[in-house]
């Protein structure tokens, strides 16, 4: 079945005031765009207000695709604000270096290479896209996925931040805090300069697992081990605290890659909440404005959520509802079959009842992500819950078929390098909603024909459209699904493996156009952008 609408979507779309309506507050002390860091803003949506693309379905011509060599693992790019001579820039980070885009061109403007690190050349890039194209089927090219694949454990972080004086913040598995910025600050094409930098105190352990920032400008580190530090921005003040339920965190990770005690990033509200997934519990931390805070009486809170596989939400946090709305925070819990998990971000609702089978009265909504099939016993994600207004939506990154050969821990290589092997490759896209009148979490739509192979989705509330980088006849597509339905509306067919999305955020520019990480670089599609249908 393409796409299954349930009768109370139906009801939904038909009755508009289901639909929450408020965006996030903005935050001032960030870059004036919509995408300052990892997720978009503080509250990790992966939602923008600007319209994106609009189709018809096409193979697009060549001189659409902007293409950029900058180097592997540059999953996600920042956009800058306005600079004094009117222009912007895109900020970028990968294994081996750090460079600037060219809002208007695609232009790379300049590159920082990280010192001691090995520099990945464009002709070795051309090799491996090659290799790829050739055969991307098979035990062979499962091999040269996992070399590829491997050169990954020297990202240092995923989550980097960029601030309203064009200031960009990268951390590292050392807690070590780097700013970088321009030689000359009132020029977007100056060259990149290193600017200052930050150890975090010694007893803060393990990795730098995300960055975020509050509402008042302090700079928010989280790591492994469930450390929290309040930072200023000028690196002359720092406070610290230690989660709840941390005790021995530095010993309980799984063994599985990235799968420590807290794994992912984090959001943060307008009132000092900082919201953090930990390997069984779901916490909200508090910035008073003078310190961090794990008492209730400032409003923390922890609640565990169910995890019977034992590695934890795969899922950044994301926030839901705002102002007079009913306001939540949503992850995938680590079920074999995960659910999408709501809970009450600030006090519960008096005489509230649980969901049946909710390991804590916090929750307010739990369903399983089962692509509409009742039947189906697993699947596992390592994406945020996309959120826009009161909905929420998950992709199945399982592969549809593992080799006998293959242990299923490494089946994540069937989804990167090679996904979008017809083989390999998985389908389903699945939204939820809150419906606020009756007080439930439900079922808005699956899309069994869709394929989202590794990227995060975008929702273009402008457009009314949810966007991700998909496959389609071992061809890499972008897919534009209409947000109330799951339609597919159109698709885009970019091209071959050079144009793979592999792990990155399907992001929208200030002027609606596309853009995304490959393995090797990064990409903009430049069509005609249209207002929403």
């Amino acid at each position: 079945m393409i796409f299954r609408v349930t009768i109370g979507l139906f009801l939904t779309i038909l009755a508009g005031s289901l639909h929450a309506a408020n965006p996030p507050p903005v935050n001032t002390f960030l870059a004036d765009s919509s995408y300052s860091l990892a997720h978009g803003n503080p509250a990790q949506q992966d939602a923008v207000l600007q319209a994106g693309p609009a189709g018809p379905s096409r193979k697009l011509r060549t001189e659409e695709i902007q293409y950029q060599h900058v180097g592997p693992a540059h999953f996600g790019a920042v956009t800058s604000g306005v600079y004094a001579d009117g222009k912007r820039v895109f900020w970028s980070n990968g294994i081996d270096r750090i460079v600037k885009i060219d809002y208007d061109s695609w232009e790379l403007i300049d590159e920082y290479i990280f010192p001691g690190v090995a520099v990945y050349d464009e002709a070795r890039a051309d090799e491996s896209i090659r290799q790829f194209e050739q055969s991307n089927d098979g035990i062979v090219s499962i091999y040269r996925a996992f070399s590829e694949m491997n050169k990954l454990r020297d990202l240092a972080n995923l989550y980097t931040v960029l601030d309203r004086d064009h200031t960009y913040y990268v951390g590292s598995k050392t807690g070590l805090i780097t700013t970088y910025g321009d030689a000359d600050p009132l020029v977007a094409q100056s060259p990149i300069v290193k600017k200052e930098q930050f150890q975090l105190p010694a007893e803060m352990t393990g990795p730098v697992m995300g960055l975020n920032m509050t509402y008042d400008g302090w700079l928010i580190v989280a790591t492994e081990h469930g450390y929290i530090a309040a930072v200023n921005t000028d690196f002359s003040e720092v406070h610290t605290i230690r989660m709840l339920h941390s005790a021995g965190a530095e010993d309980k990770a799984t063994g599985a890659a990235g799968k420590g005690w807290v794994r992912n990033g984090f959001a943060i509200d307008d009132e000092g909440g900082i919201y953090i997934a930990s390997q069984d519990h779901m916490h909200k931390v508090v910035w008073t404005g003078e310190r961090l805070s794990t008492d209730e009486k400032d409003g923390a809170w922890t609640a565990r959520y169910l995890n019977e596989w034992g590695q934890g939400s795969g899922a950044t946090p994301s926030l839901m509802g705002f102002a007079d709305e009913d306001r939540f925070v949503v992850i995938t819990d680590g079920q074999d079959l995960m659910n999408v998990v709501l809970f009450w971000r600030d006090s519960i609702p008096e005489g509230w009842q649980a969901p049946e089978g909710a390991p804590d009265q916090r929750i307010a909504g739990m369903l399983p992500a089962n692509m509409g099939d009742p039947a189906l016993a697993a699947l596992q994600s390592e994406q945020s819950v996309v959120v826009a207004g009161y909905g929420a939506l998950v992709v199945n990154n399982t592969p549809r078929n593992i080799p006998w050969y293959l242990p299923e821990r490494a089946s994540t290589l069937l989804i990167s390098l090679l996904g979008s092997n017809p083989d390999y490759q998985p389908y389903g896209v699945q939204k939820f909603h809150w419906n606020p009148i009756n007080r439930r979490l439900e079922n808005s739509w699956v899309n069994s024909a869709i394929s989202s192979p590794s990227t995060v989705p975008m929702v273009s509330v402008g457009a009314n459209r949810v966007y991700f980088v998909g496959a389609r006849e071992n061809q890499w597509t972008l897919e534009g699904l209409n947000w109330d339905t799951g339609k597919s509306e159109f698709h885009y067919v970019i091209g071959g493996q050079r144009y793979n999305g592999l792990f990155s955020g399907t992001l929208i520019d200030e002027d609606g156009r596309v853009h995304f990480g490959t393995p090797w670089g990064r990409v903009r599609l430049d069509v005609p952008i249209t207002s929403a249908p």
